[in-house]
């Protein structure tokens, strides 16, 4: 989500990684992306897409300006390659992308997620690093905050609230799992994930009784204020029948990840969670195999042990940060946390240049003592838009319009669909 906090500028430059494909010459063919745009602009005739070469790498920088992280510029890039027969190996996909601000925050980002021939590995993982800023609302679901209602872009409100305790900290955090094929589409794995939160400084603390709310639950917790750990190792089931990664038509897709933070590893606390996660998609047209229905379910749930409170999960705590549109990063967060979310998305314009998204969602956190899982149901919806960037990785530039509880609004923006 780094990036995100700026509008993204409609730019796009391409190269060569590969020369497999997985949609056919003919359908390709039929679409135009920002690389055809600029393209036929700046050449008088355009040359046809013969389908034999891939450009599979799209790059495009951002700007913008935000009261509480100042001027800000970065980039963005995502990237695809084939290891294997295209009829029976999935598209690799590797994002990236990095931000600098004028009041001094910093963020660097790279995951990928990689088949092999067949598909018998997949590989995920990723590394970021970084200064940031995070918003703070304290935990659990259903209570409101004072003066909420203010617009806002992606994490960063448009306007300051006195209920919302705003956090600066650095950041170290990778994660790598492995995943071997058992059965078709049936995978099991391992990995291992080292989290690291130094420089913690609550803003608006006011003393050691009027206090933030990570400085009262890092006190009950026992866990410094100004720093800690969460490291661990994770075991891991997956199902995936999905056609691609970034943008599917079809498919089904399961993860469950067991996750053990160790204090041998480095954790201050040892911690066991599981991780809960299913996309189903249903393709609605044979001729626009684009129009499809789409359902997530995200959950992650604390079954023994404590962790620090910036490692709750909540909204915007996905691998992608795009959990929970209508709301800020970590507006709802607790040790459990569930949600879940439904999408219908359409082609706009013939050579799916322009695509729509109509979704819902709903979400839901615990605090571990006055407020229950599903105590409180937090909703949220909106429209979006969808700009082809490239036709072969399935890449799209997604501007959301999202509302809320309590008045929340706000723009969401990001590369490539939210799941």
């Amino acid at each position: 989500m780094s990036a995100s906090v700026a509008f993204l500028l409609f730019l796009s430059i391409s190269t060569v990684f590969g020369q497999e494909k997985q949609d056919s010459p003919e359908v390709l063919k039929r679409q135009s992306d920002a690389k055809d745009i600029i393209r036929s602009i700046f050449r008088k005739k355009t040359t046809v897409d013969s389908g034999e070469s891939h450009p599979y790498f799209t790059i495009l920088p951002s700007a913008g300006y935000n009261p509480s992280v100042g001027l800000s510029v970065g980039v963005t890039s995502t990237a695809g390659k084939m290891y294997g027969n295209p009829n029976t190996t999935t598209l690799s996909v590797y994002n990236g992308n990095a931000y600098v601000s004028t009041y001094g925050l910093a963020t660097f980002e790279l995951k990928e997620n990689v088949f092999t021939a067949d598909d018998k590995f997949n590989i995920q993982g990723g590394i970021q690093l970084g200064k940031t800023v995070a918003y703070d609302y304290g935990v659990g679901s259903g209570h409101a905050v004072q003066g909420e209602g203010s617009f806002a872009i992606n994490s960063f409100p448009l306007a300051n609230n006195a209920d919302v305790f705003p956090i600066e900290y650095t950041y170290l955090k990778f994660s790598e799992r492995i995943y071997k094929q058992i059965f078709r589409h049936v995978y099991v794995g391992a990995g291992v994930i080292a989290n690291f939160y130094t420089n913690i400084d609550d803003q608006r603390k006011l003393g050691p009784n009027i206090s933030t709310h990570n400085y009262r639950y890092s006190q009950l917790n026992g866990y410094p204020t100004d720093g800690y750990q969460a490291n661990g190792f994770l075991l891991n089931f997956e199902y995936n029948s999905r056609d691609q990664t970034n943008r599917p038509y079809k498919g089904l897709y399961i993860d469950l990840v067991l996750r053990s933070n160790q204090t041998w590893m480095g954790s201050n606390h040892e911690a066991m969670q599981l991780k809960t996660e299913l996309r189903k998609y249903w393709s609605l047209s044979k001729k626009d195999p684009e129009e499809v229905i789409a359902f997530w379910l995200w959950g992650n749930y604390l079954l023994r042990g404590s962790i620090p409170y910036l490692e709750l999960p909540g909204t915007g705590s996905d691998a992608a940060g795009r959990v929970g549109r209508a709301y800020t990063i970590g507006r709802f967060k607790g040790p459990s946390f569930y949600y879940n979310e439904a999408e219908y998305r359409f082609p706009i314009t013939a050579n799916k240049l322009l695509g729509g998204v109509v979704f819902a969602n709903m979400e839901t956190a615990d605090n571990q003592r006055t407020i229950k899982l599903f105590q409180y149901i937090e909703p949220g919806a909106g429209i979006g838009l969808r700009l082809l960037f490239n036709k072969y990785t399935r890449s799209n530039l997604c501007i959301d319009y999202g509302r809320g509880n309590y008045g929340s609004s706000g723009l969401f923006l990001g590369l490539n669909e939210v799941f």
